[in-house]
C-alpha cells in the first residue's frame, strides 16, 4: 500500500474523541499519524494501521522512486 506523508486516512474504527480521519506525519515500518479532530499524535505499526484503513486521500507530495 502506497501511503505518503501528508495523506489523509479514513479509518474503520473511530478514535476515542469520535474522529476517524488521520493525517500521516511519518511513514515507514511505523506510521506517525495525527487525529484531525483532537490533534493527538500516535505511532502505530504499519501492519496494524493498514488493516484498519478504509480510504486513503492522497494529498501528500509523492517522491518518485529512482
Amino acid at each position: 500500500m502506497d501511503i505518503y506523508v501528508g495523506d489523509r486516512l479514513i479509518m474503520r474504527k473511530t478514535h476515542p474523541c469520535g474522529g476517524n480521519e488521520f493525517l500521516v506525519l511519518r511513514s515507514g515500518m511505523d506510521f506517525r499519524i495525527r487525529c484531525t479532530t483532537c490533534g493527538r499524535e500516535l505511532m502505530i505499526p504499519r501492519n496494524k494501521c493498514e488493516k484498519n484503513i478504509k480510504t486513503v486521500i492522497h494529498t501528500g507530495d509523492v517522491i518518485p522512486k529512482e
